[in-house]
C-alpha cells in the first residue's frame, strides 16, 4: 500500500484530502507544518504540500526533501494566482501542482502518476546497481528501500562512510554497492578484516612493510592502503582495531599519508574508506576503547543495515533468490519452495540475519531429494521443527562427524559434492529420457553404479 504525506496548515484541507486518498486505497499521514513533515518523510512514497505556510513554506520543504530523497515526488497545492510560482517550482524539481479549489478526479490522477513515477525511479536505481554489481538486489521493504536510496546518494560523494548492523545483515554488500556506484568503481576494491590479526601484523598488513622490518619480513610488501590507491578500502570489524593502529589509521584518513613498517618514508595515498562494524562505536568511545577523533572521521556518513527480523516482507523474495542461486550452483535446476516452508521462514526471528537464511536454504538444497523444498527438508537439514512461533530461532545445527560443516556454517564439502553429483545424474537421465544404459555411458560409469546413485539421491526411473 502506497503512503502519501499531506502537509497543510489548514485542518479542513488535510481532512478532505485524507478522506479522498484513503477511499482510493492509499495510506495517509499528515503534517501541519514543513518542520513536522521532515520528521515523517521516511514512510512517504509521495508528498502533497501547500505552497504557502507559516515558517517553512512548500518551496523550502521541497528543497529539504530533494537533499534527503531526490526520488520522492512532491506535488504543490497552490491558491488562485500562484500558478506562475508553481510552474517555476516544477522547473526546480516539483513533480506537479494542484490549484485550489482542487478537482477530486484531478487529485486522484495526479497522485497516481506520482506514485508510479516513484516506483519507476526506485526500480531504475535498483537495476543500475544490479548491473554494476553483476547480481540481483533483493528487498522491497521500506527499510531496505530507504537504505538503498541513501546508499545511492552517498556513493557519488567522496566521503568516508561507516556501515553499522548486526552480524549477517549484509554490511559488506552495502560497502560494495557504495564503491560500485562511485566514481572510483573502475579502480581497486580492497577488503581488510580488522579483527583477523594482532596489532603488529595488522599494522604491517594495512600500511605495508619493508624487507627486514620484523622477523619473517623477507620481502618489501605494499599494504592494503597502497593496494587500494585510487579506489575503495573496506575495513570490516573496524571496532576491533588496536589503539596503535587506530592512531595510524586516523593519520591516513586526515592527511592521506601512510608509513610502512620499518620505513622512514611517508607515502601519499588516495583511498576512500568504508568501515563496517556490528559494534556501537559511540558507546566504545565513551568506554575509552575507541578513539573519539577516529570515530568522527569514520562516521562522516553513517548507514545502518536493518536486521532481517525488521524487514520480514523481504524473506520470501530472499528465500526464492537463494533457492535459485543454489539450485544453479548444485546442478539441481529450478527449486520450488512450498508455501508452508515460506510461512515458517517468515515467522522466524533469524538471529543470524540474511547470512543465516542463505545458509539454511543452501543446506536444504544440498540435502534435498527433489526440486521442491518443504518443511520436511527444513527438519532433515537439522533446523527446528514445525513449532509455529513468531520468535522461532532457526539456529545453525551442530557439526556432525559425517557431515562436518565449514567455518561459515554453510553446506560442507561432502554435501556440496553430493549435490553436484546428483545434478549430473539427473541431467544425464533427463537428456536420455530415462534411458539408464545411455545415461551411464555418458557419465562413464556402469549401469549398476548409476542405479545405486539414483537410489541414493531419490531419482526414480521414468515409467
Amino acid at each position: 500500500m502506497s503512503c502519501v504525506l499531506l502537509v497543510d496548515d489548514e485542518p479542513g484541507v488535510l481532512f478532505t484530502l485524507s478522506e479522498l486518498l484513503t477511499e482510493r486505497g492509499h495510506r495517509v499521514i499528515t503534517a501541519k507544518s514543513g518542520l513536522d513533515a521532515l520528521d515523517k518523510l521516511d514512510d512517504a512514497d509521495a508528498v502533497i504540500t501547500d505552497l504557502s505556510m507559516p515558517g517553512m513554506d512548500g518551496l523550502e520543504l521541497m528543497a529539504q526533501i530533494a537533499t534527503r530523497d531526490p526520488a520522492l515526488p512532491v506535488i504543490l497545492l497552490t491558491a488562485h494566482g500562484s500558478e506562475r510560482v508553481a510552474v517555476a517550482a516544477i522547473k526546480q524539481g516539483a513533480y506537479d501542482y494542484l490549484a485550489k479549489p482542487f478537482d477530486i478526479d484531478e487529485v486522484a490522477v495526479t497522485i497516481g502518476r506520482a506514485l508510479e513515477t516513484r516506483r519507476l525511479r526506485v526500480d531504475n536505481r535498483r537495476l543500475a546497481a544490479e548491473q554494476t554489481l553483476g547480481r540481483r538486489i533483493v528487498g522491497a521493504s521500506k527499510s531496505m528501500r530507504r537504505l538503498l536510496e541513501a546508499t545511492g546518494r552517498v556513493a557519488g560523494r567522496d566521503v568516508t562512510v561507516l556501515v553499522r548492523g548486526e552480524t549477517g545483515t549484509g554490511k559488506e554488500f552495502v560497502a560494495e554497492l557504495l564503491h560500485a556506484q562511485s566514481a572510483r568503481a573502475k579502480n581497486p576494491l580492497v577488503r581488510f578484516n580488522c579483527a583477523a590479526l594482532p596489532a603488529d601484523l595488522a599494522d604491517a598488513e594495512l600500511f605495508g612493510h619493508v624487507k627486514g622490518a620484523f622477523t619473517g619480513a623477507t620481502n618489501t610488501r605494499p599494504g592494503y592502503f597502497s593496494q587500494a590507491n585510487g579506489g575503495t578500502l573496506i575495513l570490516d570489524e573496524v571496532g576491533e582495531l588496536p589503539p596503535l593502529v587506530q592512531a595510524k589509521l586516523l593519520r591516513a584518513l586526515q592527511e592521506g599519508e601512510i608509513q610502512p613498517v620499518g620505513s622512514g618514508r611517508i607515502d601519499k595515498v588516495d583511498v576512500r574508506v568504508v568501515a563496517a562494524t556490528n559494534r556501537d562505536l559511540a558507546a566504545d568511545v565513551k568506554a575509552g576503547s575507541f578513539r573519539e577523533d577516529l570515530y568522527y572521521r569514520l562516521a562522516v556518513v553513517e548507514l545502518v543495515v536493518p536486521p532481517l527480523r525488521d524487514r520480514k516482507d523481504d524473506i520470501p523474495a530472499l528465500a526464492e533468490e537463494f533457492a535459485r542461486r543454489y539450485g544453479d550452483k548444485f546442478g539441481l535446476g529450478p527449486i520450488t519452495l512450498e508455501p508452508g516452508l515460506v510461512s515458517e521462514l517468515v515467522g522466524s526471528d533469524w538471529p543470524g540475519n540474511v547470512r543465516q537464511l542463505e545458509n539454511t536454504i543452501a543446506r536444504m538444497a544440498a540435502l534435498s531429494a527433489g526440486n521442491t523444498i518443504g518443511l520436511a527438508d527444513l527438519h532433515a537439514a537439522g533446523e527446528p521443527g514445525s513449532h509455529s512461533s513468531a520468535s522461532l530461532p532457526i539456529a545453525e545445527p551442530e557439526p556432525q562427524d559425517d557431515h562436518p560443516s565449514d567455518a561459515r556454517g554453510g553446506p560442507s564439502l561432502k554435501e556440496q559434492v553430493e549435490a553436484f553429483e546428483r545434478g549430473l545424474v539427473a541431467r544425464a537421465l533427463e537428456a536420455t529420457t530415462g534411458n539408464q544404459s545411455e545415461a551411464a555411458r555418458r557419465l562413464g560409469v556402469s549401469r549398476v553404479t548409476l542405479i545405486d546413485k539414483m537410489k541414493k539421491y531419490g531419482l526414480q526411473p521414468k515409467r
